[in-house]
């Protein structure tokens, strides 16, 4: 298979202002490591493609690319990529922020900012804390068989608010909202309609405005359709039963309308080390969303199995739209073939975001998220993952 790689010392200035590429060199020392370790995994995980970039302190160790996006196209470093549940992140922050500024509690019932919600289980004891740190007690869609059903059966199929919101209308609560924890992409539906109710914005927006116009992410855009800009990375997937191209299949199903979104590897590192140093927050808030409570919860239940209300526990739990892992702060989206992670380690202001694609026959699981897992046992011994 043809290879392409794009790499630049260690020691070299940040690329310009929403422009990422790298630059052509040989490289040594921690940057060759790192490339060495993305190709070794590249090889193990049958991978088509590894994009990754390495800040410390916001400069960069290294970017590269090895692989191919489509049969014969190298992929290069401003490939864009679905980025999924980073963009929860972003809401949770803004949410945050809207909270300093007085315009909402995060104990504010659902109802008051949603009130035409319709008559979910609950919706009255549902808070948009809950709905940030998923304690809500709705049932995930993502797991409902009839979805996956009807999802697998059209891939390219527009989902609304209100097709998602039939799955948990379906069910009774796994618990008592705010009592336990549970993962479920409805928190996260309703937490992007709440924000424009609480804010008078469209969501895209007000993420523009509040989150990727800040941090200077100007490779990073919501899509009202399942269009990429261009460099596109092709994505693939074998979970239909066959390796197929997955790259356009619609991903409005995977969180609220407005926070749907594409991103580059250089602004995958530039978010990962804003949102997981409290950048856009109070020293206050960022306390909050590091930890709203849930550490301590998730436990089975007669009517609640410990796959589904699963222990948050110090070491390793939900925040408030992100995952705090051994004192990493990251996001890890894996869908439809596109796997990412952005992954931040305070301690040591160390940055990693790494996104991947696969060929037949991968292993399941996040292979991003595997390769950073193997960079952080290089770059911050003693801070593992997991």
């Amino acid at each position: 298979m043809a290879t392409a790689l794009q790499t630049v010392p260690a020691a070299a200035a940040p690329a310009a202002p929403g422009r990422c590429a790298a630059t052509s060199g040989p490289v040594g020392g921690e940057a060759r490591e790192i490339l060495d370790i993305a190709r070794r995994a590249k090889g193990e995980l049958a991978l088509k493609s590894v994009i990754l970039r390495v800040t410390r302190d916001g400069r960069e160790v290294v970017t590269g690319a090895l692989g191919e996006s489509m049969s014969g196209v190298p992929v290069t470093a401003d490939m864009r990529f679905r980025s999924g549940s980073v963009a929860i992140a972003y809401m949770a922050t803004v949410l945050l922020q809207l909270v300093e500024q007085g315009k909402a509690g995060l104990d504010d019932p659902v109802t008051r900012w949603l009130p035409d919600l319709p008559d979910l289980p609950g919706k009255d004891k549902i808070t948009l804390r809950m709905l940030g740190s998923t304690t809500s007690g709705l049932h995930d869609y993502v797991s409902d068989p009839k979805f996956i059903a009807a999802l697998y059966a059209a891939p390219f199929r527009h989902w609304t608010t209100g097709d998602l919101l039939s799955y948990p209308l379906a069910h009774p609560l796994w618990y008592e909202p705010g009592t336990n924890w549970s993962y479920s992409h409805i928190n996260f539906v309703l937490l992007g309609a709440a924000l424009e109710k609480i804010s008078g914005i469209p969501l895209d927006e007000l993420l523009q405005q509040r989150v990727m116009g800040p941090l200077g992410l100007k490779g990073t855009a919501n899509g009202f359709t399942p269009q990429i800009p261009a460099p596109v990375l092709h994505s693939y997937d074998a979970e239909r039963g066959t390796y197929e191209e997955s790259t356009y299949w619609d991903p409005s199903w995977t969180t609220a309308p407005g926070a749907v979104q594409t991103t580059h590897i250089c602004d995958l590192a530039r978010s990962a080390q804003a949102i997981g140093s409290g950048e856009l927050l109070s020293p206050a808030s960022f306390t909050t969303q590091l930890d709203p409570g849930t550490v301590g919860l998730g436990h089975s239940t007669k009517d609640c199995p410990a796959t589904v209300c699963s222990a948050q526990v110090e070491d390793r739990h939900f925040g408030f739209g992100l995952i705090v892992s051994k004192g990493w702060v990251l996001q890890n989206p894996s869908f439809s073939g596109f796997a990412a992670i952005q992954a931040y380690l305070p301690a040591e202001r160390l940055a990693i975001a790494v996104t991947a694609t696969v060929e037949p026959g991968a292993p399941e699981g996040n292979a991003a998220q595997n390769i950073a897992e193997r960079l952080a046992v290089t770059l911050a011994p003693g801070h593992p993952f997991e």
